[in-house]
């Protein structure tokens, strides 16, 4: 199946069933109005020249009809290049060119972004306003009014590119990953067998940008009959407040997000017994948090782990897998790990030399899955890279256990070499995580002349919460003593983060190694 088959998928089921309801006015599109909007748009695009595998961008916060644009996108047979709206200005410039975009949608929004992009995107040779008429570009519904809503064969097959996905750029440039109808098919077939909505049809709360996950998940979502209700912004008292108003079963957010709706008062002030999935994923997420959100939203938390390249979940930690026997939260072993590989899924722990190693042993985690991309755009080095020895590797550090389920020690990247040690951040950060003023935090390696690298924390605060680094430095050397402990304690208001809720490591390290040939001890 193709991507769009399978929002038509959904729409079969019943066309006048709602498919966009917005949380704030309650507006709300059916399937078979969206759908016509997307096969006039589909035509409007074949109409105006553009064929089988021209790229075209929608840059919009969550809409309706951002969502149906992106839909004629693919439905013309184009490529859908994905880009956030949290980003700055210099990077989707730079995405939309250097993947070559010639069709932009926008919001009305972003209307004094446009010029801009015009200048530094020249390739660019149709703008449309998504929700009103714009500086030289026609309102969508004005510039499909005219054109048919008649069937479209988008021309493509299983392995023609349907998406351009951006890499986070949490450590570098960023890269196109390519997608395909397959590799699209494959992440479906993995969600359908994960989220499994038997008596009634999802409802999915689509606060995350579409974008990304968050988008995905609505994909599924809408495949399967349901419903997508959009929120304009990420706010922890509006989330709840429409939870319980549309009797939401489904959601996803970030870590971090996550942390600020556990420290909202809100969560006890609304019900919100109708969720039955509450995914998270994109970063790692504290045990002590994870136990809390257990008893907070009940046995509803799903872990799927993945990446733009492989998309989600190549791994997932049930519901089942974050409770105990007596059906409280889970021990720390089992909330560390990113659970057992999804059933289209074959993973593997690898050495440098491309090895596969045993149970238990650390190494890079690589991945077999039709779901895996067909390469970076124009970037073959990369791409072969990435797929050395017949595996997609992930550039996560992590070990499998006897029972099958996998554990994420460290980026590659992040890990630390101190005094010869080699120590692994990540297990520095879920220790200061756990302390009851730490909202979030991160662990790098800076330079110093006696160890290589030293262990500095830096850490995010709770809103009215204190702690001094005596605090932090003494909780890590009781937990997992000194040699793991961090030397120095920075705390700062908000930890840079990408767009999609990543803690920038890159950018708080830069400040430290910056001018120096070498970026470790």
């Amino acid at each position: 199946m193709r991507l769009i088959d399978f929002f038509d998928r959904g729409a079969s089921r019943d066309p006048g069933a709602p498919c966009f309801v917005y949380d704030e006015t309650g507006q709300t599109y059916s399937f078979g109005h969206l759908r016509e909007i997307t096969l006039r748009t589909a035509n409007a695009l074949r109409d105006d020249g553009f064929s089988i595998g021209v790229k075209g961008a929608v840059l919009s916060t969550n809409d309706a009809l951002a969502f149906a644009c992106l839909l004629g996108i693919v439905r013309a047979g184009m490529v859908w290049v994905a880009i956030n709206p949290k980003n700055a200005l210099e990077e989707n410039a730079y995405i939309l060119d250097n993947f070559e975009c010639e069709v932009l949608f926008y919001h009305s929004v972003f209307e004094a972004a446009i010029p801009e992009i015009r200048r530094r995107v020249a390739r660019i040779r149709r703008f449309v306003c998504i929700d009103q008429p714009g500086a030289n570009a026609p309102a969508l519904m004005d510039w499909i009014r005219e054109h048919p809503a008649t069937e479209v064969d988008p021309g493509t097959g299983p392995d023609d590119p349907v998406l351009l996905q951006c890499t986070g750029g949490t450590t570098g440039v960023p890269k196109g990953a390519i997608h395909t109808n397959r590799s699209l098919e494959a992440f479906f077939a993995n969600m359908f067998a994960v989220f499994q909505f038997r008596e009634k049809s999802p409802v999915y709360l689509a606060a995350a940008p579409l974008t990304h996950a968050g988008g995905f998940l609505a994909m599924a979502a809408l495949a399967s009959g349901g419903r997508a209700v959009l929120q304009s912004k990420i706010d922890p008292k509006q989330i709840c407040a429409a939870i319980e108003k549309h009797r939401v079963n489904f959601m996803y957010l970030p870590p971090t997000v996550i942390y600020a709706l556990l420290a909202a008062p809100a969560v006890k002030e609304h019900d919100l017994s109708s969720l039955e999935y509450f995914a998270y994923g994109a970063a790692p997420m504290a045990p002590e948090k994870l136990r809390e959100a257990v008893r907070t939203f009940g046995p509803v938390m799903l872990q799927a782990f993945g990446q733009t390249e492989t998309l989600f979940p190549i791994t997932y930690l049930s519901r089942e897998d974050h409770l105990a026997p007596d059906g409280g939260p889970a021990d720390d072993k089992c909330l560390t790990s990113c659970g057992r590989a999804a059933p289209f899924a074959r993973l593997a722990i690898m050495d440098d030399n491309g090895a596969l190693l045993p149970d238990s042993q650390v190494g890079e985690i690589v991945v077999r899955a039709s779901s895996v991309m067909a390469g970076y755009f124009k970037n073959p080095e990369e791409s072969a890279r990435a797929s050395a020895f017949g595996w997609h590797h992930t550039g996560d550090l992590g070990y499998r256990d006897e029972k099958g389920f996998y554990y994420i020690v460290d980026r590659k990247k992040d890990m630390i070499v101190t005094g010869g040690f080699n120590v692994w951040s990540v297990e520095v950060e879920k220790v200061i995580q756990a302390h009851p003023a730490v909202m979030d935090c991160a662990v790098i390696g800076v330079p110093d002349e006696k160890w290589g690298e030293a262990i500095r924390a830096v850490v995010e605060l709770k809103p009215g919460r204190t702690a001094t680094e005596n605090d932090i430095i003494a909780l890590c050397k009781e937990q997992i003593g000194g040699v793991k402990a961090p030397k120095t304690v920075e705390f700062v208001e908000v930890l840079p983060r990408s767009a999609v809720g990543k803690v920038l490591k890159r950018a708080l390290r830069e400040r430290y190694w910056h001018g120096r040939a070498r970026r470790v001890g």
